[in-house]
């Protein structure tokens, strides 16, 4: 498989887990009752069968009838589970969520989920009965790979932050006591420009403070530290050796930024784009210039759920370009005169009534998916590659705000 069709391949099992998560976050149990068990590849199914028997019979001392039938007959539907795997899990573990979630008016549902191969492995096997279902160890693997540490500073103010694969999170701020080049009455040129200088050395000292910080626990895990500001105070505060050492080691350069508040850091991401070359947000924000501007000569680009569509059926879509923030559902209609139309409807909402815009016919909803699952599969069967794009640059959120959330770099004009 070439490294493009397995990077296509790990979006989509993102996307896929990212979903499950979403929905097993909203579940509410009426008490510990639901359970989930985390287990590592290296984990022999006996002996997590042997665990979850003793969990069950454990149980059985719970003094609530509710609560003990509902756990026990959620440890009885994992057991059910684990008879279809052989002596150990798959690659990088599996993770199984089972319980009796609240489903209104004193009604309770009983859910059970198999994940299995998450992104990353699991790294130790964890049994967990609560209230509700433990995801934070599955959230933690579908973070973005890459982190990098943002500085951008100049004499008035200084703002340290992260880029998380595609995310940029501001964390700290100061704004600094330097005195304008106007010195006050009654001081003498030479005091007032040593005691400038004393302050700004004192800034340089505080933002070093913060970057220390924020970065030295996490020097082993950085990919590089981007410093950005006019010059020449982005000059004066890396040539003054104020970052620690093993910090300095990790500048991957320094860049001109207008500004340098939490905004700065974005445009830190966008002027270090040749050192950031192999990180996802540099890909996310290539794919929606490239869009743009192919939107704007008015041939190769699409947008929208129906153009888009049409595109992938024809194969003329190149990259399909959907948004991480998409949550939507496609309703397939079809009228009495078997005319067949679809509608795009929030993933939250009911199914909507429907005329046919043909005839005017009342039309039954016929299939309710996944937005993106139904075009991922064309995308797929038409050999189209699929990108995730992150919402965390303007771009990004134009393709959300804007078109829906869906578009397409064409590989040759349609005219659709």
């Amino acid at each position: 498989m070439s490294s493009d069709a397995q990077e296509a391949n790990a979006d989509r099992r993102k996307y896929e887990f990212r979903k499950v998560i979403e929905e097993l976050t909203e579940y509410e149990g009426s008490g510990t009752q639901l359970v989930t068990i985390y287990i590592p590849e290296d984990r022999q199914i006996s002996d997590v069968v042997a665990h979850v028997t003793q969990e069950h019979s454990e149980a059985s001392n719970i003094k609530s009838k509710q609560t003990r039938t509902a756990v026990q007959d959620a440890l009885t539907s994992i057991k059910d589970r684990l008879r279809y795997y052989d002596t150990f899990p798959p690659d990088n573990g599996i993770v199984i969520f089972s319980g009796a979630i609240d489903s209104g008016g004193g009604q309770t549902d009983m859910v059970t989920r198999t994940l299995e191969s998450p992104p990353q492995p699991v790294q130790s096997f964890r049994y967990h009965c609560d209230s509700e279902f433990l995801t934070e160890p599955l959230e933690h693997m579908l973070e973005d790979s890459g982190l990098f540490g943002l500085i951008v500073l100049d004499r008035r103010e200084a703002n340290v932050g992260w880029l998380k694969g595609k995310r940029v999170e501001p964390v700290k701020s100061a704004s600094s006591l330097v005195p304008g080049k106007q010195r006050k009455g009654g001081q003498s040129a030479q005091r007032f420009a040593r005691l400038r200088l004393e302050a700004i050395d004192n800034f340089y000292q505080e933002v070093a403070g913060m970057a220390n910080d924020l970065f030295v626990d996490k020097r082993h895990e950085l990919d590089g530290i981007l410093v950005g500001g006019p010059s020449p105070t982005k000059d004066e505060f890396l040539d003054g050796d104020y970052l620690h050492h093993e910090l300095q080691d990790k500048v991957l350069g320094k860049f001109d930024v207008a500004y340098t508040d939490e905004s700065g850091l974005k445009d830190l991401v966008d002027a270090g784009q040749g050192a950031l070359a192999d990180q996802e947000i540099v890909q996310d924000k290539n794919d929606m210039e490239e869009f743009f501007e192919k939107l704007n000569t008015g041939r190769e680009a699409t947008y929208g759920f129906e153009q888009t569509r049409r595109n992938l059926i024809m194969g003329s879509v190149d990259r399909l370009l959907i948004s991480e923030d998409l949550r939507s559902d496609v309703v397939v209609y079809e009228c009495p005169n078997g005319h067949e139309e679809y509608e795009v409807v929030d993933a939250r909402h009911s199914t909507p009534d429907h005329e046919c815009d043909e005839c005017g016919e009342a039309a039954s909803a016929e299939e309710r998916e996944d937005v993106i699952e139904h075009l991922m599969a064309i995308a797929e069967q038409r050999g189209t590659e699929t990108r995730f794009i992150s919402t965390d640059f303007e771009k990004g959120e134009q393709l959300l705000d804007a078109f829906g959330g869906i578009a397409g770099i064409l590989r040759y004009s349609t005219g659709v």
